[in-house]
């Protein structure tokens, strides 16, 4: 190298496989002699803990899975294996359910529709005449009968023009039987023909006259009778009055004035509508002479207020909605339907009798259509299709696939399948309340070392080996325990079999 280059020796790097300053030409420093790349020495530590990591892998899943366990471990670690279903080979768990058995039964065949409280009379009670409201006879809120006091116009007036026609009436008579008389003497005249056939002709015909006057007068003096008749106000109906619209001492027009409305609370009718499909069932019934009954519901469809009979069907379908109107009378003696009221008509059209009968809470849908969970023996069950009839409320009518006393699953059928095993609890209700109390308290006192456990637990030392009879308590347990107690448990099972 010469010395004008601008490399200098003294501060040039040495490489591998760059020959020395005292080297010859031609020669090459050792192998040993190089330096190894930093690369590759973090790469072969990145080898060596993945290798660790899968040995490390290798051993877990030996020791939980091939590795043969003792009777402990294998009691801890069952229950675990059930909650999984039956992962790692040790089959499906029995799940909990509530049976019923299908009996035979009546089961009414109901239409339901919407319906209003309509009184079957209501009036509004107006004053037929004109004058002063002298009296009030009524309180508010009051039940009134048919022809009781409601109210008094004055009838002065009326009394007096009644005198003055009374008058008139007997001045007509008396001029009435004057012109009688005449023509009584006339008619003899001329039968001694003293008199011309004219004069008796025309004395009869104001003997007529007279008597058309006296007919007139009458009217008149009925009238104002039958008005000072109107001036007391009585009910037309029976019912209930309601609030006074109008106060003593006002003047009152004829036909105009509203003084207080009554409305007929005993009987009372409902006006429901239903569909047009079920007019026919519905008229093929009455034809036939049946009472129907008709049942009343609240609002909510809860509880139920009166029942009655259906008493017409309207003459025609509303060709808006479809439906038809239909009547029923209540007779309301407790009072409990109120005019105007929403309620829930349910009409009884016939009854299905000796009919296989299943809960409701029993029946399914899904891909094989309408099925229930059927229990084979008294630990395994099959799915059953079945076609269903009538129902009402909780009960339903099962027209093909069931018969009479074959047992249904009707609680834990969530987990079910076909031909899963099952047990039975003593009770579908009971199931959910006292023996989960109990249950859930003993895994409780488990989680806590025994604490608060049974006394056959907890004379049981912890390292001892689980029963074969507490094996069935243990599956209980999971089956009704909540899913965050059953959690708590799995994972504090295998620290306990360690």
């Amino acid at each position: 190298m010469n010395e004008t280059s601008p490399i200098r020796t003294e501060t040039a790097r040495e490489y591998p496989g760059t020959l020395r300053d005292d080297a010859r030409p031609g020669d090459v420093l050792p192998r040993e002699s190089r330096t190894a790349p930093p690369a590759r020495r973090s790469r072969a530590g990145l080898w060596f803990v993945l290798l660790l990591i899968l040995a490390g892998g290798g051993y877990a899943g030996y020791r939980f899975y091939l590795a043969p366990k003792t009777e402990t471990q294998v009691a801890a670690t069952s229950g675990r294996g059930k909650g999984a279903g039956g992962r790692g080979g040790h089959g499906e768990p029995a799940q909990a359910v509530g049976i019923a058995t299908v009996a035979a039964g009546d089961v009414p065949i109901v239409l339901a529709g919407l319906g209003t409280v309509t009184p079957l009379a209501t009036v509004t009670v107006r004053s037929q005449i004109s004058g002063y409201l002298t009296e009030i006879g009524f309180r508010e809120g009051q039940t009134v009968k048919k022809g009781d006091f409601l109210a008094q116009i004055d009838s002065r007036p009326y009394e007096a023009q009644l005198a003055q026609y009374q008058g008139q009436l007997m001045r007509d008579q008396a001029l009435l039987q004057n012109s009688k008389l005449d023509l009584a003497r006339f008619q003899r005249l001329s039968q001694q023909d003293s008199i011309s056939k004219q004069n008796v002709d025309t004395q009869g015909a104001l003997v007529k006259q007279n008597e058309g006057t006296v007919a007139a007068d009458q009217a008149l003096v009925d009238q104002q009778k039958l008005n000072i008749t109107y001036t007391r106000i009585v009910s037309p109906v029976e019912g209930r009055v309601g609030l006074r619209q109008i106060d003593q001492g006002n003047y009152i027009t004829a036909a105009s004035t509203s003084i207080v409305v009554v409305t007929q609370l005993h009987p009372i009718s409902v006006v429901f509508t239903l569909p047009e499909d079920d007019v026919a069932r519905v008229m093929r019934r009455l034809r036939s002479g049946a009472k129907l009954i008709v049942t009343a519901y609240d609002r909510g469809d809860t509880n139920v207020i009166a029942t009655g009979v259906l008493d017409t069907v309207d003459n025609q379908i509303d060709t808006t909605t479809g439906t038809v109107k239909l009547r029923a009378i209540f007779e309301n003696q407790d009072d409990a339907l109120f005019p105007n009221q929403f309620v829930n008509a349910k009409l009884v059209v016939d009854t299905v009798r000796d009919a296989p009968i299943v809960p409701t809470a029993a029946i399914l849908r899904g891909t094989p259509g309408t099925y229930v969970y059927l229990l084979q023996g008294d630990d395994k069950v099959v799915v059953r299709p079945i076609k269903l009839g009538e129902a009402d409320g909780p009960r339903t009518v099962v027209t093909e696939g069931l018969n009479i006393g074959d047992r249904v699953v009707v609680d834990g059928t969530d987990r079910l399948r076909d031909g899963a095993p099952v047990r039975i609890t003593e009770e579908a209700g009971k199931a959910r309340s006292a023996p989960h109390r109990d249950h859930a308290a003993d895994a409780q006192g488990k989680s806590a070392g025994g604490r608060g456990a049974p006394a056959e637990a907890q004379s049981t030392p912890a390292a001892a080996p689980v029963t074969e009879g507490a094996k069935p308590d243990a599956a209980k347990a999971d089956a009704v325990a909540p899913e965050s107690q059953k959690r708590e448990r799995r994972r504090q099972r295998p620290a306990e079999a360690q």
